[in-house]
């Protein structure tokens, strides 16, 4: 049994902007880059540590920079978490580390002026941006004001404030990049939503027409030779003649209009894919190539594509005991130069069972539907160690899928 490929494809997805951190890793990610920032807080801790303050400085300023830091962390990582709080309490809290920093700044030492930059950020990703524009032009010139006090600081006064307003404006626009994120993706949600609705009512709508006349014809009938058959046996026989003419006519109509409906579709089934991870409480790191149009691709080819989805996410649902689900497609090519579309569902649940083949009957129904499509499945052990990993592979033709990632057979390592 071959092993799901090991190439970059299959890494991890990066943090995705606008969403929660849905594992430690994630968090530890976002986290580095708040943490990252507390390098400004260099000159307030040089202060604190050169001795140089009176021990009542000292002393308000080591409780006022622990509090500070603690007040803006609870901030920004319950906003991260996507917690929501009472806008009075965030208000409040950001009202409380800017009169923090006033305090701090005017009474220990110019160096304390950096305090306003995170203020301004804590702003810029709390409030909207009806309060924020005026706010974060407010606290720069608090900061001026509050550094005019020290003489020596004048000449350097511009390199505290520019920062100060550029932080708070960059997140700013920081901010509304996410909400416009977060918006794109509801919106493809809801465009696969939409899609897999319009299918069932195409369905409704064609079984309608097909059956409606039919099956009235065939009540009618049925009744007129109930009516006859003591009397007219001959009539009775014509009637249940036509009767069986006309539902075999209907058997071949529904089968022609259900074949188009029994090869299911990429975008459709992945609708139901997000519906079903969501329900079994599965994170989804979904492929934006998966959602796009594949010149190439066969109609057989992606019928064969959309069941490995079905199959897969089934199977995730059913049996991994998985937190996380990631499906990936990327266009590959073999050293005979046949290119192949692959889709690649990877959990990081319980794995495959040790020991032989246990592919069972649905993976073997799957690895029958590929071949005769002149593709393949693969199934192994996920590449990061932990879960499972399946790979469809369905040939293509004409030109390079948009969108996705082309990688030469020689350059992928061998399955284990």
């Amino acid at each position: 049994m071959k092993t799901a490929e090991t190439g970059p494809s299959c890494e991890p997805s990066p943090v995705m902007i606008g969403s929660a951190p849905r594992t430690r890793r994630q968090a530890l990610v976002k986290s580095a880059w708040v943490v990252i920032w507390f390098l400004y807080l260099a000159g307030p801790i040089g202060d604190l540590a050169d001795g140089g303050l009176s021990p009542a400085h000292e002393l308000l300023g080591c409780a006022g920079l622990l509090t500070f830091v603690a007040v803006y962390f609870v901030v920004l990582f319950r906003h991260m978490a996507h917690r929501p709080a009472k806008n009075l309490v965030v208000r409040a809290a950001v009202a409380f580390i800017a009169a923090l920093a006033v305090l701090l700044a005017s009474v220990i030492g110019p160096n304390w002026l950096v305090l306003f930059t995170f203020v301004c950020v804590a702003v810029a990703v709390t409030q909207p941006f009806g309060v924020s524009r005026w706010a974060i032009p407010a606290l720069t010139v608090v900061l001026v004001l509050v550094g005019l006090r020290y003489e020596d600081i004048h000449a350097y006064l511009f390199a505290y404030a520019l920062p100060c307003l550029l932080s708070g404006f960059a997140m700013v626009g920081v901010q509304y990049l996410i909400r416009t994120t977060k918006e794109l993706r509801e919106a493809r949600e809801e465009v696969a939503r939409l899609a897999a609705n319009e299918e069932r009512l195409r369905l409704a709508r064609d079984l309608h027409d097909l059956l409606g006349h039919s099956l009235s014809l065939i009540t009618l009938k049925s009744e007129l030779a109930g009516r006859m058959l003591p009397a007219e046996p001959d009539r009775a026989a014509q009637q249940v003649a036509d009767i069986e003419r006309v539902s075999r006519q209907a058997l071949v109509d529904v089968r022609e209009a259900v074949t188009g409906y029994r090869r299911p579709r990429l975008v459709v089934e992945l609708a139901g894919a997000r519906a079903a991870l969501r329900t079994a409480a599965i994170a989804a790191d979904i492929d934006p190539a998966v959602e796009q149009e594949h010149r190439g691709l066969t109609e057989d080819g992606e019928g064969a594509l959309a069941w490995a989805l079905r199959e897969a996410v089934t199977n995730v649902v059913r049996h991994s005991g998985a937190g996380r689900c990631e499906v990936l497609l990327t266009e590959e090519w073999e050293a005979d130069e046949r290119r192949y579309l692959c889709l690649s569902v990877i959990d990081d649940g319980t794995g495959p069972m040790r020991g032989g083949n246990h592919d069972g009957n649905g993976l073997s129904g799957l690895r029958e539907r590929l071949a005769l499509t002149g593709g393949r499945l693969e199934t192994g052990a996920a590449p990061r160690g932990r879960g499972f990993a399946l790979r469809a592979y369905v040939p293509l033709g004409g030109l390079p899928v948009p969108g996705a990632v082309a990688r030469p057979a020689e350059q992928r390592p061998s399955g284990a």
